[in-house]
């Protein structure tokens, strides 16, 4: 996973974390509801550069 990718997926992860915890606190469903899905973009971030690096990994053994 490029680095930089992989931090931008972090990165949006934790401020996810920071709006949903935020909506929980004060109690805005719509802070809560914008906080999940950054946590679950960045999961999928997470998951596309793990597959370009299993590919590219399959292409350098050949």
């Amino acid at each position: 996973m490029s680095t930089e990718e992989k931090g931008k997926a972090t990165l949006k992860n934790v401020e996810g974390k920071v709006q949903e915890a935020a909506g929980n606190i004060t109690g805005d469903p719509e802070d809560k509801a914008e906080g999940k899905m950054k946590q679950t973009e960045a999961a999928a971030q997470h998951t596309v550069e793990n597959v370009k690096d299993a590919v590219k990994e399959e292409i350098d053994k050949h």
